[in-house]
Protein backbone atom coordinates (compact mmCIF):
# COMPACT_ATOMS: atom_id res chain seq x y z
CA UNK A 1 0.00 0.00 0.00
CA UNK A 2 1.44 3.54 -0.65
CA UNK A 3 1.52 4.94 2.98
CA UNK A 4 1.70 8.89 0.99
CA UNK A 5 -2.19 7.99 0.53
CA UNK A 6 -2.99 7.04 3.57
CA UNK A 7 -5.61 9.67 5.65
CA UNK A 8 -7.62 9.52 9.12
CA UNK A 9 -11.28 9.27 9.10
CA UNK A 10 -12.44 12.26 9.94
CA UNK A 11 -15.34 11.44 10.87
CA UNK A 12 -14.50 8.74 13.43
CA UNK A 13 -12.52 11.43 14.67
CA UNK A 14 -15.36 13.95 15.07
CA UNK A 15 -18.00 10.98 16.48
CA UNK A 16 -14.64 10.31 19.11
CA UNK A 17 -14.23 13.96 20.07
CA UNK A 18 -18.12 14.42 20.73
CA UNK A 19 -18.77 10.77 22.66
CA UNK A 20 -16.03 11.85 25.27
CA UNK A 21 -17.40 15.22 25.29
CA UNK A 22 -20.55 13.78 26.80
CA UNK A 23 -18.46 13.10 29.82
CA UNK A 24 -18.87 16.41 32.57
CA UNK A 25 -20.92 18.30 29.18
CA UNK A 26 -21.62 22.13 30.27
CA UNK A 27 -25.05 23.90 29.55
CA UNK A 28 -22.83 26.10 27.44
CA UNK A 29 -21.06 23.99 25.38
CA UNK A 30 -18.05 23.00 27.32
CA UNK A 31 -17.00 20.26 29.51
CA UNK A 32 -15.82 19.68 32.78
CA UNK A 33 -13.68 16.62 33.79
CA UNK A 34 -11.51 17.84 36.83
CA UNK A 35 -8.61 15.68 37.67
CA UNK A 36 -9.76 12.35 39.30
CA UNK A 37 -13.04 13.36 39.04
CA UNK A 38 -15.99 10.69 38.42
CA UNK A 39 -16.17 12.40 34.79
CA UNK A 40 -11.89 11.75 34.80
CA UNK A 41 -12.82 8.14 35.52
CA UNK A 42 -15.72 7.80 33.34
CA UNK A 43 -13.40 9.72 30.32
CA UNK A 44 -10.66 7.05 31.40
CA UNK A 45 -12.81 4.31 31.07
CA UNK A 46 -13.99 5.04 27.61
CA UNK A 47 -10.39 5.46 26.24
CA UNK A 48 -9.12 1.94 27.60
CA UNK A 49 -11.62 0.19 26.53
CA UNK A 50 -11.43 2.27 22.81
CA UNK A 51 -7.39 0.90 23.33
CA UNK A 52 -8.34 -2.71 23.63
CA UNK A 53 -10.66 -2.62 21.01
CA UNK A 54 -7.47 -1.95 18.25
CA UNK A 55 -5.67 -4.59 20.13
CA UNK A 56 -3.13 -2.06 22.37
CA UNK A 57 -1.66 -3.29 25.21
CA UNK A 58 -2.95 -1.28 28.21
CA UNK A 59 -0.45 -0.18 30.62
CA UNK A 60 -1.11 2.53 33.73
CA UNK A 61 1.29 3.57 36.00
CA UNK A 62 0.68 4.77 39.52
CA UNK A 63 0.46 7.76 38.42
CA UNK A 64 -2.70 6.91 36.57
CA UNK A 65 -1.06 7.69 33.46
CA UNK A 66 -2.25 5.74 30.74
CA UNK A 67 -0.06 4.14 27.74
CA UNK A 68 -1.02 1.84 24.84
CA UNK A 69 1.09 0.06 22.99
CA UNK A 70 1.36 -1.08 19.52
CA UNK A 71 3.95 -3.24 18.94
CA UNK A 72 6.56 -2.44 15.90
CA UNK A 73 8.95 -4.94 13.27
CA UNK A 74 11.61 -4.48 15.98
CA UNK A 75 10.04 -4.33 18.93
CA UNK A 76 12.88 -3.54 21.20
CA UNK A 77 13.35 -0.39 19.75
CA UNK A 78 12.17 2.92 21.77
CA UNK A 79 9.02 3.65 20.94
CA UNK A 80 7.04 6.47 19.00
CA UNK A 81 5.05 8.11 21.58
CA UNK A 82 2.05 10.74 21.40
CA UNK A 83 -0.79 11.41 23.80
CA UNK A 84 -1.62 14.02 25.14
CA UNK A 85 -4.92 14.41 28.50
CA UNK A 86 -8.17 14.03 29.08
CA UNK A 87 -9.02 16.33 32.19
CA UNK A 88 -9.88 19.54 31.99
CA UNK A 89 -10.07 23.06 33.39
CA UNK A 90 -13.72 23.95 35.15
CA UNK A 91 -16.06 24.58 32.74
CA UNK A 92 -13.90 24.29 30.17
CA UNK A 93 -14.07 23.43 26.16
CA UNK A 94 -14.35 20.44 24.39
CA UNK A 95 -11.32 20.28 22.58
CA UNK A 96 -8.15 21.26 25.32
CA UNK A 97 -6.03 18.33 25.74
CA UNK A 98 -8.89 15.59 24.52
CA UNK A 99 -8.02 16.24 20.64
CA UNK A 100 -4.23 15.44 21.05
CA UNK A 101 -5.47 11.89 22.76
CA UNK A 102 -8.41 11.16 20.07
CA UNK A 103 -6.15 12.41 17.53
CA UNK A 104 -3.35 9.76 18.22
CA UNK A 105 -6.19 7.39 19.07
CA UNK A 106 -7.34 7.88 15.08
CA UNK A 107 -3.85 7.46 13.78
CA UNK A 108 -3.86 3.83 15.52
CA UNK A 109 -7.08 3.44 14.59
CA UNK A 110 -6.23 4.04 11.30
CA UNK A 111 -3.21 1.89 11.23
CA UNK A 112 -4.80 -0.98 12.73
CA UNK A 113 -7.16 -1.48 10.19
CA UNK A 114 -5.14 -0.55 7.32
CA UNK A 115 -2.37 -3.67 8.90
CA UNK A 116 -0.03 -0.84 8.70
CA UNK A 117 3.47 -2.05 10.26
CA UNK A 118 6.13 0.14 11.91
CA UNK A 119 9.63 0.00 12.27
CA UNK A 120 9.75 1.36 15.85
CA UNK A 121 6.66 0.56 18.40
CA UNK A 122 3.90 2.93 18.75
CA UNK A 123 2.54 4.29 22.12
CA UNK A 124 -0.50 6.41 23.11
CA UNK A 125 -0.55 8.41 26.08
CA UNK A 126 -3.15 10.39 28.39
CA UNK A 127 -1.05 11.76 30.87
CA UNK A 128 -2.82 12.07 34.44
CA UNK A 129 -3.64 16.18 35.48
CA UNK A 130 -2.16 18.14 32.83
CA UNK A 131 -4.40 21.04 33.63
CA UNK A 132 -3.10 21.70 37.48
CA UNK A 133 -6.53 23.03 38.12
CA UNK A 134 -7.37 21.00 41.16
CA UNK A 135 -4.25 19.81 41.81
CA UNK A 136 -1.81 22.31 41.38
CA UNK A 137 1.15 22.34 39.51
CA UNK A 138 0.18 21.04 36.11
CA UNK A 139 1.28 18.65 33.95
CA UNK A 140 2.45 16.96 37.36
CA UNK A 141 2.44 13.40 36.28
CA UNK A 142 4.44 13.89 33.00
CA UNK A 143 7.07 15.97 35.63
CA UNK A 144 7.15 12.47 37.62
CA UNK A 145 7.45 9.95 34.69
CA UNK A 146 10.39 12.39 33.12
CA UNK A 147 11.82 12.40 36.75
CA UNK A 148 11.85 15.97 37.79
CA UNK A 149 8.94 16.10 40.15
CA UNK A 150 8.94 13.25 43.37
CA UNK A 151 6.03 10.90 42.79
CA UNK A 152 5.85 11.72 46.84
CA UNK A 153 4.91 14.87 46.55
CA UNK A 154 2.69 14.55 43.79
CA UNK A 155 0.48 12.52 45.82
CA UNK A 156 0.60 14.91 48.99
CA UNK A 157 -0.91 17.93 46.81
CA UNK A 158 -4.30 18.81 47.80
CA UNK A 159 -7.21 20.80 45.78
CA UNK A 160 -9.31 23.11 47.46
CA UNK A 161 -11.45 20.71 49.76
CA UNK A 162 -8.20 19.28 51.49
CA UNK A 163 -8.32 15.87 49.12
CA UNK A 164 -5.31 14.74 48.41
CA UNK A 165 -4.30 13.83 44.81
CA UNK A 166 -2.69 10.00 45.94
CA UNK A 167 -5.87 9.31 47.59
CA UNK A 168 -8.67 10.13 44.97
CA UNK A 169 -5.91 8.42 42.68
CA UNK A 170 -7.14 5.07 44.58
CA UNK A 171 -10.36 6.12 44.54
CA UNK A 172 -11.08 6.09 40.96
CA UNK A 173 -9.26 2.84 40.74
CA UNK A 174 -6.76 4.68 38.70
CA UNK A 175 -2.95 3.61 40.41
CA UNK A 176 -1.61 1.30 38.44
CA UNK A 177 0.94 -1.14 39.33
CA UNK A 178 3.63 0.29 37.01
CA UNK A 179 6.41 2.34 37.91
CA UNK A 180 6.20 5.91 36.84
CA UNK A 181 9.56 5.95 35.88
CA UNK A 182 10.78 7.36 32.20
CA UNK A 183 12.09 4.85 29.53
CA UNK A 184 14.12 5.27 26.32
CA UNK A 185 11.42 7.13 24.00
CA UNK A 186 12.74 7.38 20.27
CA UNK A 187 10.36 10.77 19.97
CA UNK A 188 7.73 12.47 21.47
CA UNK A 189 4.75 14.17 19.45
CA UNK A 190 1.65 15.94 21.01
CA UNK A 191 -0.90 17.37 18.75
CA UNK A 192 -2.95 20.65 20.57
CA UNK A 193 -5.68 23.18 19.56
CA UNK A 194 -3.54 26.28 19.75
CA UNK A 195 -4.96 28.23 22.08
CA UNK A 196 -4.16 31.38 20.76
CA UNK A 197 -5.03 33.81 17.81
CA UNK A 198 -2.03 33.39 15.50
CA UNK A 199 -3.18 30.61 13.20
CA UNK A 200 -6.39 31.55 12.79
CA UNK A 201 -5.37 35.34 12.07
CA UNK A 202 -2.56 34.46 10.06
CA UNK A 203 -5.16 32.03 8.03
CA UNK A 204 -2.87 28.85 8.37
CA UNK A 205 -4.11 25.49 9.06
CA UNK A 206 -1.25 23.90 10.72
CA UNK A 207 1.08 25.25 13.84
CA UNK A 208 4.85 24.02 14.34
CA UNK A 209 5.90 25.75 17.77
CA UNK A 210 9.59 25.86 18.10
CA UNK A 211 8.83 25.28 21.79
CA UNK A 212 7.03 26.30 24.62
CA UNK A 213 7.60 29.31 27.05
CA UNK A 214 8.63 29.22 30.11
CA UNK A 215 5.83 28.84 33.49
CA UNK A 216 6.54 29.51 37.01
CA UNK A 217 3.76 30.07 39.32
CA UNK A 218 3.57 31.86 42.90
CA UNK A 219 1.50 31.50 45.52
CA UNK A 220 0.94 33.93 47.52
CA UNK A 221 -1.28 34.65 51.06
CA UNK A 222 -1.84 37.76 53.01
CA UNK A 223 -2.82 37.83 56.71
CA UNK A 224 -5.02 41.06 57.53
CA UNK A 225 -7.35 41.86 60.69
CA UNK A 226 -11.12 41.02 60.69
CA UNK A 227 -13.91 43.76 62.15
CA UNK A 228 -17.18 44.50 61.50
CA UNK A 229 -17.36 46.78 58.66
CA UNK A 230 -20.06 49.57 60.15
CA UNK A 231 -18.04 50.34 63.27
CA UNK A 232 -14.86 50.20 62.05
CA UNK A 233 -13.17 53.57 60.89
CA UNK A 234 -11.32 53.07 57.85
CA UNK A 235 -8.10 54.83 58.86
CA UNK A 236 -6.17 51.69 60.82
CA UNK A 237 -7.80 48.92 59.06
CA UNK A 238 -5.89 46.08 58.28
CA UNK A 239 -7.69 44.56 54.37
CA UNK A 240 -6.28 42.11 53.13
CA UNK A 241 -8.57 42.27 50.16
CA UNK A 242 -7.57 45.65 49.63
CA UNK A 243 -3.77 44.72 49.96
CA UNK A 244 -4.52 41.71 47.25
CA UNK A 245 -5.91 44.57 44.90
CA UNK A 246 -3.07 46.80 44.85
CA UNK A 247 -0.61 43.42 44.13
CA UNK A 248 -3.23 41.91 41.54
CA UNK A 249 -2.74 45.43 39.58
CA UNK A 250 1.18 45.44 40.41
CA UNK A 251 1.21 41.83 38.59
CA UNK A 252 -1.06 43.49 35.52
CA UNK A 253 1.47 46.14 35.59
CA UNK A 254 5.04 44.15 35.55
CA UNK A 255 5.24 43.41 31.56
CA UNK A 256 4.99 46.97 31.12
CA UNK A 257 7.43 47.95 33.69
CA UNK A 258 9.73 44.80 32.43
CA UNK A 259 9.69 44.78 28.60
CA UNK A 260 10.36 42.28 26.49
CA UNK A 261 8.36 39.15 26.15
CA UNK A 262 6.49 38.07 29.22
CA UNK A 263 3.32 37.60 30.28
CA UNK A 264 1.98 38.40 34.08
CA UNK A 265 -1.49 36.79 35.41
CA UNK A 266 -3.64 36.56 38.67
CA UNK A 267 -6.10 34.04 38.12
CA UNK A 268 -6.89 32.54 41.17
CA UNK A 269 -8.15 34.08 44.44
CA UNK A 270 -10.02 33.06 47.93
CA UNK A 271 -11.01 35.47 49.87
CA UNK A 272 -11.70 34.92 53.75
CA UNK A 273 -14.20 35.26 55.42
CA UNK A 274 -16.19 36.22 52.28
CA UNK A 275 -18.86 37.90 53.87
CA UNK A 276 -19.85 41.25 52.76
CA UNK A 277 -19.74 42.76 56.09
CA UNK A 278 -16.62 41.65 57.61
CA UNK A 279 -13.53 43.30 56.79
CA UNK A 280 -11.16 40.64 54.89
CA UNK A 281 -8.58 39.07 57.11
CA UNK A 282 -7.38 36.29 54.74
CA UNK A 283 -6.84 36.09 50.73
CA UNK A 284 -4.86 33.44 49.39
CA UNK A 285 -3.94 34.14 45.35
CA UNK A 286 -1.95 33.15 41.80
CA UNK A 287 0.35 34.47 40.16
CA UNK A 288 1.79 32.97 36.58
CA UNK A 289 4.33 34.53 35.07
CA UNK A 290 5.85 33.20 31.48
CA UNK A 291 8.47 34.01 28.70
CA UNK A 292 11.27 32.55 26.72
CA UNK A 293 13.33 33.89 28.82
CA UNK A 294 14.20 32.25 31.89
CA UNK A 295 16.07 34.58 33.31
CA UNK A 296 14.04 37.49 32.20
CA UNK A 297 10.95 36.09 34.23
CA UNK A 298 12.93 35.12 36.82
CA UNK A 299 14.01 39.16 37.01
CA UNK A 300 10.78 40.22 36.91
CA UNK A 301 10.09 38.25 39.53
CA UNK A 302 11.87 39.38 41.60
CA UNK A 303 10.97 43.10 40.76
CA UNK A 304 6.98 41.81 42.03
CA UNK A 305 7.63 40.40 45.22
CA UNK A 306 9.82 43.52 46.33
CA UNK A 307 6.95 45.33 45.52
CA UNK A 308 4.42 42.80 47.02
CA UNK A 309 6.62 42.87 50.12
CA UNK A 310 6.10 46.60 50.34
CA UNK A 311 2.02 47.11 50.05
CA UNK A 312 2.13 43.95 52.78
CA UNK A 313 4.40 45.99 55.20
CA UNK A 314 2.29 49.41 54.39
CA UNK A 315 -0.80 47.97 54.77
CA UNK A 316 -0.17 45.66 57.53
CA UNK A 317 -1.19 42.66 56.24
CA UNK A 318 1.86 39.98 56.40
CA UNK A 319 2.63 38.30 53.59
CA UNK A 320 3.83 34.55 53.11
CA UNK A 321 5.07 33.63 49.12
CA UNK A 322 5.35 30.26 48.33
CA UNK A 323 7.58 29.54 45.05
CA UNK A 324 4.98 26.92 43.75
CA UNK A 325 6.46 25.52 40.21
CA UNK A 326 8.99 26.16 38.12
CA UNK A 327 9.30 24.74 34.60
CA UNK A 328 12.29 26.19 32.34
CA UNK A 329 11.30 27.00 28.45
CA UNK A 330 11.23 23.94 25.87
CA UNK A 331 13.42 24.20 22.68
CA UNK A 332 11.97 21.76 20.81
CA UNK A 333 14.02 19.28 18.00
CA UNK A 334 14.58 21.32 15.56
CA UNK A 335 14.30 18.16 13.21
CA UNK A 336 10.72 17.08 14.26
CA UNK A 337 10.06 21.06 14.08
CA UNK A 338 11.16 20.78 10.55
CA UNK A 339 9.32 17.83 9.36
CA UNK A 340 5.82 18.88 10.73
CA UNK A 341 6.44 21.60 8.56
CA UNK A 342 7.00 19.60 5.99
CA UNK A 343 4.61 16.99 6.43
CA UNK A 344 2.22 20.25 6.63
CA UNK A 345 3.23 21.77 3.06
CA UNK A 346 3.31 17.81 1.33
CA UNK A 347 -0.56 17.32 2.68
CA UNK A 348 -1.27 20.46 1.44
CA UNK A 349 -1.53 22.25 4.12
CA UNK A 350 -0.50 25.85 5.28
CA UNK A 351 1.62 26.30 8.03
CA UNK A 352 3.05 28.68 10.55
CA UNK A 353 6.31 28.35 12.62
CA UNK A 354 5.63 29.39 15.98
CA UNK A 355 5.77 29.86 20.08
CA UNK A 356 3.75 28.02 22.24
CA UNK A 357 2.67 30.35 24.73
CA UNK A 358 0.70 27.58 26.72
CA UNK A 359 1.98 25.03 28.97
CA UNK A 360 1.49 21.33 27.86
CA UNK A 361 3.30 17.63 28.58
CA UNK A 362 5.44 18.13 25.98
CA UNK A 363 7.43 20.67 28.36
CA UNK A 364 8.44 17.50 30.32
CA UNK A 365 8.85 14.67 27.31
CA UNK A 366 11.38 17.68 25.79
CA UNK A 367 13.48 16.74 28.47
CA UNK A 368 13.23 12.92 27.65
CA UNK A 369 13.13 12.60 24.70
CA UNK A 370 13.07 14.43 20.62
CA UNK A 371 9.94 16.41 20.80
CA UNK A 372 7.51 18.57 18.83
CA UNK A 373 3.98 19.55 18.76
CA UNK A 374 1.32 20.04 15.87
CA UNK A 375 -1.08 22.72 16.36
CA UNK A 376 -4.62 23.87 14.48
CA UNK A 377 -6.65 26.84 14.86
CA UNK A 378 -8.72 28.15 17.82
CA UNK A 379 -11.59 29.97 16.73
CA UNK A 380 -11.30 33.34 18.13
CA UNK A 381 -8.22 32.41 19.82
CA UNK A 382 -10.46 31.27 22.93
CA UNK A 383 -9.33 28.18 25.02
CA UNK A 384 -10.13 27.17 28.22
CA UNK A 385 -13.59 28.51 28.36
CA UNK A 386 -16.80 26.68 26.93
CA UNK A 387 -16.83 28.19 24.02
CA UNK A 388 -13.83 27.25 23.18
CA UNK A 389 -13.72 25.28 19.33
CA UNK A 390 -11.93 24.50 16.16
CA UNK A 391 -13.27 23.59 13.19
CA UNK A 392 -14.14 20.21 12.44
CA UNK A 393 -11.85 20.11 9.00
CA UNK A 394 -9.18 21.73 10.63
CA UNK A 395 -8.98 18.66 13.49
CA UNK A 396 -8.61 16.13 10.83
CA UNK A 397 -6.02 18.16 9.10
CA UNK A 398 -3.90 18.25 12.18
CA UNK A 399 -4.62 14.58 12.59
CA UNK A 400 -3.53 14.23 9.26
CA UNK A 401 -0.06 15.74 9.92
CA UNK A 402 0.04 13.83 13.06
CA UNK A 403 -0.24 10.42 11.07
CA UNK A 404 2.76 10.81 8.70
CA UNK A 405 4.94 12.13 11.32
CA UNK A 406 4.24 9.47 13.29
CA UNK A 407 4.60 6.98 10.10
CA UNK A 408 8.57 8.85 9.34
CA UNK A 409 9.25 8.70 12.58
CA UNK A 410 8.56 5.37 13.59
CA UNK A 411 10.34 4.01 10.12
CA UNK A 412 13.07 5.85 10.75
CA UNK A 413 16.86 3.83 11.17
Amino acid sequence: MDLSKLRINGARLRTSLEEMAKIGATPNGGVQRLTLSDEDKRARDLFVKWLKEIDLAVTIDEMGNIFGRRPGTEDNLPPVMSGSHVDSQPKGGRFDGILGVMGALEVMRTLHENKVKTRHPMMIVDWTNEEGSRFAPAMVSSGVWAGVLERDYAYGRTDINGKKFGEELVRIGYKGPAPAAKWPVHAYYEYHIEQGPMLEGQKKTIGAPKGILCLHWYDIYLTGEANQVGPTPMEGRHDALCAAAEMILATNRLPDRMGGNIVATVGEIQNKPNSRNIIPDGVHFTVDIRSWDDDHAIKAWEHLKIDLQEIAARRGTPIRIDETWRCPHAPFAERLVQRVLDTAGELGYSSLHMVSGAGHDASYMNQVCPTAMIFVPSIGGRSHVEVENTAWSDCEAGANVLLHCLLKTADEH
